[in-house]
């Protein structure tokens, strides 16, 4: 195990990203490639026996169901484009995850300044190789999950009980391969590896100081998720006196669209703080990759890629 100093990397990769603000802006971009979603909005209905609510459920299941019918077509449209542009806003993340490693790359080898349009021309030719990566992973994981639920709903949820103890098994399993893909990814950048060699290098990496990176991924996690909170407060407490008061919405949506206008509003500073975030996190893991990946004496170098 190398020395790792834990106080030095959280120190100093505050230290690059604030004095280097246009990693903020990769840090934006990575956000959109960053795992879960934040989207809360569920569909509830009245289901009332009386026939004096402005809107009744059965109505408005008729006024939905038509407007479909009536434009289907439409409907097929958006829907199109809105897993287009999520796939589009999905590659510029990870495109913003390789130019977080390669600009803290740069700062840590004596880079006074950092350009934009540079870094981004130099994380192009890794884009393929950091994408399937992730999304291999991603597979995996989606593979040995989904049959554990639906065997869990066919059988009633009796199932459940039977899968629980996989599934706790799997949390931590997950945990831990999260860990070495935050390693691979440097490894793949900035030593020039492919995908299985990329992932080789980042077990190595943790294995040998699995110690330092449980207590880093611990700090990083229960931190994160603070910061995450707070940082969406402001939607929360907009949110909750809707769902308190439910029953209002039988005589007014107004509250409802006040509440949608707040956090519409709100979005972009949630974008903006979540992306210095992100850089932040990023910048940690990849100055912990460059310090545990090299002997203490020799400086890392960087292998451009084949173009």
């Amino acid at each position: 195990m190398k020395n790792f100093n834990l106080g030095e990397i959280l120190t100093r990769s505050w230290q690059i990203i604030w004095k280097h603000k246009i990693l903020w802006v990769f840090g934006i971009l990575a956000g959109f490639a960053r795992g879960g979603g934040g989207g809360g909005g569920g569909n509830s209905g009245y289901r009332t026996s009386s026939g004096d609510s402005p809107f009744p459920t059965t109505q408005w299941e008729q006024q939905i169901t038509r407007f479909f019918e009536d434009n289907l077509w439409i409907v097929i449209a958006v829907v199109i484009a809105i897993v287009l542009f999520s796939l589009l806003l999905y590659a510029a993340g990870i495109l913003g995850r390789i130019g977080l490693i390669k600009g803290v790359y740069k700062v840590e080898n004596g880079a006074e300044t950092l350009s934009f349009a540079e870094i981004w021309s130099e994380s192009m030719p890794y884009f393929w190789r950091i994408f399937g990566i992730n999304f291999l992973i991603g597979l995996v994981f989606l593979v040995i999950f989904i049959p554990l639920l639906l065997f869990g709903f066919l059988t009633m949820g009796i199932g459940f009980l039977c899968v629980i103890p996989l599934i706790c098994i799997m949390v931590p399993v997950s945990w831990v391969v999260a860990v070495i893909l935050e390693q691979a990814q440097p490894a793949i950048v900035l030593e020039n590896l492919g995908m299985l060699d990329g992932f080789k290098r980042g077990w190595e990496i943790v294995k040998t100081n699995a110690v330092s990176f449980l207590l880093l991924a611990l700090i990083i996690g229960v931190g994160g998720a603070i910061i995450g909170v707070v940082i969406a407060l402001p939607i929360l407490l907009a949110i909750l006196p809707i769902i308190i008061g439910m029953d209002a919405l039988r005589e007014s949506f107004t509250p409802l669209y006040i509440a949608l206008a707040c956090c519409a509003l709100y979005m972009p500073v949630i974008i903006f703080l979540n992306g210095i975030l992100t850089a932040y996190i990023q910048s940690v893991w990849t100055l912990t990759f460059l310090k545990l990946s090299k002997p203490q004496d020799e400086a890392p170098v960087l292998v451009e890629a084949n173009a």
